[in-house]
């Protein structure tokens, strides 16, 4: 049978309505975060030091995602994008390019391996920075391969100062359009992503954990948990990427963990991650379904995936 959401997750959200591109960034005269906006992506630095890339065009990755994402000490903890020969694996490259919200079966449509363009429309809230705090909102349209508009994506990001570790907060709302559902189908890819930094990789040292005591890849793998932390150590310092799940979501995750850096935390994939029967999550016409997600980009030895975890709930509330 069909799944369909909590009703707390489908009434029908009311967006902001803007037109346009948004004026400037604005940013604090106490903030040490500088954003500049780009015609393709909002770049975010910190005492001018990278923290990440917000990217919302690109003509080879059909959706946004964050690129080049690093802890606050300045370690980079997801991948080069685009990765570099020799220096860094290379497989996927355009399927793993940092930290993304993606699906690889929605009405058919495949916008995990960029058959489908999650195509950006503008930004309903401009970029802005306080002393530690960044926050945008973004708008895009599902298209599918055939051109046809099956329904709307909102993100909204927010990225937090914390002791250890950058904390983003991403708050995404999938609305159907006024004469189609949207049918979520079950696959391994499908749901919110990270592919860490090359030397954090299993292969390489590295090693996963997940709140459900999992310390392997391949143990974390098709198995349930509210977050997996998947960490290295670099320049004699650990650093790594916690992918977490808020727990209102209209069903906890199953983990897509591999030994070659991905994880991703996927609530879809039922039947593909080997936990049941076959999952179809449909969203009615008008309708959207909420989706929140935490990423933590760390890089001090004092950091504590139970603790950050238990802030973001708090943060999410």
């Amino acid at each position: 049978m069909p799944h369909r959401p909590l009703a707390l997750l489908l009434l029908p959200v009311a967006l902001a309505v803007a037109s346009g591109q948004p004026d400037r960034p604005t940013v604090a005269a106490d903030s040490p975060f500088e954003l500049d906006l780009k015609a393709d992506r909002l770049v975010v630095t910190h005492g001018r030091r990278p923290v990440a890339e917000f990217v919302f065009d690109d003509p080879k990755i059909l959706r946004p995602y964050l690129a080049n994402a690093h802890g606050p000490n300045g370690t980079r903890v997801t991948r080069t994008h685009p990765p570099v020969p020799g220096t860094d694996a290379t497989d996927h490259d355009t399927m793993h390019p940092g930290v993304w919200l993606a699906f690889g079966d929605v009405s058919g449509s495949d916008f995990w391996r960029n058959k489908g363009h999650i195509r950006h429309r503008r930004f309903l809230a401009a970029p802005t920075a306080t002393k530690d705090r960044v926050a945008f909102a973004a708008e895009a349209e599902l298209v599918s391969p055939a051109g046809v508009s099956l329904g709307t994506l909102v993100n909204r990001l927010t990225l937090t100062t914390r002791p250890a570790a950058w904390l983003l907060v991403w708050d995404a709302a999938v609305r159907a359009d006024r004469d189609r559902d949207l049918v979520f189908g079950d696959q391994e890819e499908m749901g919110f992503g990270a592919r860490v930094a090359t030397g954090l990789m299993e292969k390489k040292g590295g090693a996963v954990r997940t709140s459900a005591g999992a310390a392997t890849a391949k143990a974390a793998w098709g198995q349930p948990a509210a977050w997996c932390d998947y960490a290295g150590t670099v320049g004699g310092r650990r650093a790594g990427v916690t992918l977490m799940a808020a727990p209102g979501n209209f069903r906890g995750p199953w983990w897509h963990v591999r030994d070659y850096g991905l994880a991703v935390a996927n609530p879809f994939g039922r039947a593909a991650l080997k936990q049941g029967p076959r999952s179809e999550v449909v969203i009615r016409n008008t309708e959207s379904l909420r989706l929140v997600f935490g990423a933590s980009f760390h890089d001090g030895d004092a950091y504590d995936p139970p603790a950050e975890y238990e802030h973001f709930l708090n943060s999410t509330r």
